[in-house]
């Protein structure tokens, strides 16, 4: 019941996700009525969707904590019980994004060996797509933590994305080791100790210049960095899609009293380039972000989610389902002692 288009677009995309994976069933939870509804507006009738009543919603303005305990029957609450008790392999929200992560925290607790969760966020603005790790969940990490997505973020590059080897860097204020903050600084000296390919700082002029393709930091700093990257993106779109525009004009004015066909080829390449740009920037195309170092599988999607956002974050959810990520960050970080969780 959670996002800012739900329940129709998540109802949406929920029967978008059954019809393109064979064997794929999803549990709709929330408000009976409104998701029976959607679903008949839908002209759904098939029999790889069921409803699991949930009488509350969280709201995207409520304190996390405080609905979390408060509306034990919300959407959010009613859906992470049920991965805790193994009746569903995973969990997809587009709701309040800090209620997932505190329920999640609560109900399914951490990975044995893992501290403190984290979200993965997959950018793909710059030369290579690039996972950001963490980008809320966790405010004021700690050099094990970071560590710790180090590991995590490296393994769901590497079997969620096809990344071999992912390099990871760090995010800092400069490239020296002695540079930044007494986190930066304490992580940096750890990291040639755990075994992964890493890069050392990054600054983030650097991010999207295809350095790494992991990049670790706290929450705080990490959601900064992503509603930047989000709003700029979005903005230079717009930019572009208005130069582009007036040069198609241009062109197809001066081709009018040529060629008359040409002018239908030149729109239609304008069009073709924006939507390729569009689709590159569109948080659409991923769907959602893993919260990673949770005992269950849990993905975060962005409020604005419309059926092709839902649909791809519930395909991400069944797709590490079935890699069992989980197990592998369990068996890693116990082959590294010193991110042993205390």
């Amino acid at each position: 019941m959670g996002g800012d288009r739900a329940p129709a677009e998540v109802v949406r995309g929920a029967i978008r996700a059954v019809e393109e994976v064979e064997g794929l069933r999803v549990d709709l939870v929330g408000a009976e009525a409104d998701i029976r509804q959607e679903l008949e507006a839908a002209g759904w009738q098939g029999e790889s969707i069921s409803l699991v009543p949930a009488t509350e919603a969280i709201g995207m303005g409520e304190s996390p904590v405080e609905a979390v305990r408060a509306k034990k029957d919300s959407s959010i609450v009613v859906g992470l019980k049920r991965v805790r008790d193994g009746k569903s392999s995973a969990f997809v929200s587009a709701g309040n994004t800090g209620a997932a992560v505190a329920a999640s925290s609560l109900f399914l607790r951490t990975l044995p060996e893992v501290t403190k969760a984290g979200i993965a966020v997959v950018l793909k603005v710059g030369v290579k797509p690039l996972i950001l790790m963490d980008v809320g969940a966790n405010v004021e990490a700690k050099p094990e933590h970071l560590l710790q997505y180090a590991v995590m973020a490296g393994l769901y590059a590497s079997l969620i994305h096809s990344v071999e080897d992912p390099a990871v860097g760090l995010l800092n204020i400069g490239e020296e080791g002695a540079k930044g903050n007494r986190l930066a600084k304490e992580t940096h000296d750890r990291f040639g100790d755990i075994g992964i390919n890493f890069q050392g700082n990054i600054e983030a002029v650097e991010l999207f210049r295809g350095k790494c393709d992991v990049v670790v930091c706290d929450g705080f700093t990490g959601n900064i960095v992503l509603k930047l990257a989000e709003g700029l993106a979005e903005r230079l779109f717009l930019l572009f899609e208005e130069g582009a525009s007036e040069v198609a004009s241009s062109i197809a004015g001066i081709a009018d009293s040529a060629q008359g066909e040409l002018k239908e080829v030149i729109s239609q390449q304008v069009q073709s380039g924006l939507s390729r740009l569009g689709s590159r920037i569109d948080y659409a195309e991923s769907g959602g972000a893993p919260l990673l170092g949770v005992n269950g599988t849990v993905i975060v999607s962005h409020g604005r989610s419309g059926a092709r956002a839902i649909s791809n974050a519930i395909q991400l959810a069944n797709k590490m389902a079935e890699v069992d990520i989980n197990g592998l960050i369990v068996q890693n970080l116990r082959a590294k002692d010193s991110l042993a969780a205390d």
